[in-house]
């Protein structure tokens, strides 16, 4: 039913900063929002085992959730317009016209909306019996395409990194920061690594939102969560668009509010505390999601 031979590639680029500078502590960006104009970030690489279970069931197409300015259900929709499988997208809230919603209905996937309470009740045990009465034929996928198959997806991002130190000059390097939004994607770098470098996820979301457990059920240790939520899921401050500002005018480097620039600023307080040794290497993944900055145009 796809691609399974598209394997899109992420640069790995150094990040010039003076804070980076001054505290003698180098980062590279593993640039997610450079494989693809329309399948950005990590999504891609969460949904292939998705995708692989999906056409092992036989099914024609994928079924997921997400809220009006999901990146996920952005990238699954290009995807599914993209390789001609269906797709499904049950959506948070009521209906509005967003941006991403407007792309959506462009790359032909059906929308349904379910409310507040609706959503709310995707994890309990029988949420998908209806879903899989009204589409037999779609495989379910979880809310950010999350889960051990997500994570198992993204093992191929360490593997992309590592190929790729030569050409950066280094030898090593000392461990992995991301933001954390289901914890997917660190708990596949986790998996990847398997104890040999940390992995610092700083979290999209507050620290109630159950991210550490979702995470536990995929990977024991070999990581660290740290609060970058700055208040909430969405928050957005002065302080973090000055950041935005700052950051983007010195380094050409792009950030949205919601992911990646919550977790560089965390990660820019981290060092300012003295958190890392001088001539620590960093491999910080920008994990796409620009899509989304057009809410906040």
């Amino acid at each position: 039913m796809g691609p399974f031979d598209w394997l899109p590639h992420a640069p790995l680029e150094p990040l010039h900063l003076d804070w980076l500078a001054r505290a003698g502590i180098e980062v590279a960006v593993l640039r997610l929002d450079r494989i693809d104009p329309l399948i950005s970030g990590n999504k891609w690489f969460k949904l292939t085992e998705h995708l692989a279970q999906a056409q092992q069931a036989g099914a024609s197409g994928i079924i997921s959730l997400g809220g009006a300015y999901s990146n996920h259900l952005h990238a699954l929709a290009a995807a599914g317009k993209r390789f001609g499988f269906a797709t499904v997208g049950l959506l948070r809230g009521h209906p509005q016209e967003t941006p991403t919603v407007l792309d959506l209905k462009a790359f032909g996937m059906q929308l349904h909306w379910l409310g507040y309470g609706g959503y709310r009740a995707r994890h309990e045990p029988d949420f998908w019996l209806s879903w899989r009465e009204q589409y037999p034929h779609l495989h379910p996928v979880p809310e950010g395409g999350g889960g051990l198959s997500g994570a198992m997806g993204c093992r191929q991002l360490v593997f992309q990194a590592q190929a790729q130190l030569c050409g950066l000059g280094w030898a090593d390097y000392h461990g992995w920061w991301l933001a954390a939004g289901t914890g997917t994607t660190l708990a596949g770098l986790v998996l990847a690594e398997a104890g040999a470098h940390p992995v610092y996820g700083a979290l999209a979301v507050p620290q109630d939102h159950g991210v550490e457990r979702q995470v536990r059920e995929i990977v024991q240790g070999g990581f660290e969560l740290l609060d970058a939520s700055r208040g909430g899921f969405a928050q957005v401050d002065p302080v973090l668009l000055a950041f935005i500002d700052a950051t983007e005018q010195a380094s050409g480097l792009p950030l949205e509010p919601l992911y990646t620039a919550k977790a560089l600023l965390a990660l820019k307080e981290q060092v300012e505390a003295g958190r890392f040794a001088v001539g620590t290497r960093l491999i910080f993944i920008h994990t796409g999601g620009l899509q989304g900055r057009r809410g906040f145009a």
